[in-house]
This record gives C-alpha cells, sequence and structure tokens, in this order.
C-alpha cells in the first residue's frame, strides 16, 4: 500500500496543471422586429417624414418607429375654426389638433401636426404622403405640377389632392410659422374626402397666428 501510495504521488507530481479562463457565451443578440414601412405619419404618423410611406387608412404613422421620440415644435401655436360638424378628437403628443369628419356613414380623419425645421422638404412630405393613399413616388416637377398655391391670413400654404388606387383620398397644406412645419391632413374614404374638400379649403382661411 505504501508503495503504490508513492507512485501515485510522484505520477502527480510529474502532470502539468494548467489553469485557463474560459470566455463566456457572447450575449444572444435578439433582433427588433421591424415595422412594416409606414411616417412615419404617425409620424407623423405621421410624420414627416418618419420612415416611409404608411398603410392606406393609417394615421401619422403612430404605428411606425414607436420607441423613437419624434420632437413636435414649440413655440406659440397657430390658431383656426373648424367646421361645426367636424367632431373634436382627444388629442396626443403627436398632434396639436384632431377631428372626426363624418359622412353618409363614412368617417375620415383630421390631423394637425407641427415639426421643427422643414421636416425633408416639401417633395420628400408629399412624397410620403402618396404612398400613405398607395401611390407611388412621383419626380419633382411631377409634384410641382400637382400643388395648388394658397395664401390665408398671413400663412403661404401647399395643398394637394391625392387619390389612391384603394379608395383613400388625402387632402394635405404645409405651411410655415416660426421655424416650423404644419401639417394639416384630412385622410378617408374618397367620396367622403371629395365631398367635404371645400370645408377642408374654407377651414385654411380660418388659420392665422395668434
Amino acid at each position: 500500500m505504501v508503495v503504490s501510495l508513492v507512485i501515485l504521488l510522484t505520477g502527480c507530481k510529474d502532470r502539468e496543471i494548467t489553469a485557463y479562463r474560459a470566455p463566456k457565451d457572447a450575449p444572444a443578440v435578439t433582433a427588433m422586429p421591424q415595422s412594416p414601412a409606414t411616417d412615419t405619419n404617425n409620424l407623423p404618423p405621421g410624420h414627416p417624414p418618419i420612415g416611409g410611406a404608411a398603410s392606406p387608412g393609417g394615421t401619422d404613422g403612430m404605428t411606425q418607429m414607436a420607441n423613437t421620440p419624434v420632437p413636435t415644435a414649440g413655440g406659440s401655436d397657430l390658431t383656426w375654426s373648424a367646421p361645426a360638424a367636424w367632431t373634436p378628437k382627444g388629442g396626443s403628443s403627436m398632434r396639436k389638433g384632431s377631428y372626426a369628419v363624418k359622412r353618409d356613414g363614412a368617417e375620415a380623419d383630421f390631423a394637425i401636426t407641427a415639426f421643427p425645421g422643414d421636416t425633408g422638404g416639401l417633395h420628400a412630405n408629399i412624397n410620403r404622403w402618396r404612398g400613405q393613399v398607395g401611390l407611388p413616388a412621383a419626380s419633382p416637377a411631377e409634384l410641382d405640377a400637382a400643388v395648388q398655391h394658397f395664401d390665408g391670413q398671413g400663412l403661404h400654404f401647399e395643398v394637394v389632392d391625392l387619390a389612391g388606387p384603394s379608395g383613400t383620398r388625402m387632402l394635405g397644406a404645409i405651411t410655415s410659422f416660426n421655424g416650423n412645419s404644419w401639417f394639416f391632413k384630412l385622410m378617408g374614404p374618397d367620396a367622403l374626402v371629395a365631398a367635404e374638400k371645400p370645408a377642408y379649403l374654407d377651414f385654411l382661411k380660418t388659420i392665422k397666428a395668434p
């Protein structure tokens, strides 16, 4: 027994004991789910331009980039008088004003938003709106030809009327005030929005600086 123990201890001494540090497994990286291309309006949507176009019937890309804060315009706000038939809706951090526009059992959404700067420029914003009603992007020349210019109470508006292939229509207007871009967007069923166009244009005439 003694001889066996000596041999065993001698064998252990002859072995080299090496210590090493095993690298930890790298933490698993989970890809964040990507939202469908939308405002982009919501932000924006939408909003302006917050990504691509929203699916028809979307609301300002509100579902887009949900975890990304979007700065809204600061400073004094514009004022307006909405048609009596338009129903005010609850506000949100993205909207300066919000109305439900109803007629013959159909309903459209009217959103007023404002953001710092030019938000990408006129062409980018109109092409974003085109995507929201299912239209492809247009060239700068085509966009310029489609824009109607309107002067209200000290404000200049650029107005577009966009009808998409799926039966969605949008009336959109953009104006600048105190370094911010203001957006006035009526979006809903084609026939309803077309019928509300005179009231929409009359609404733009009421907008003024405080």
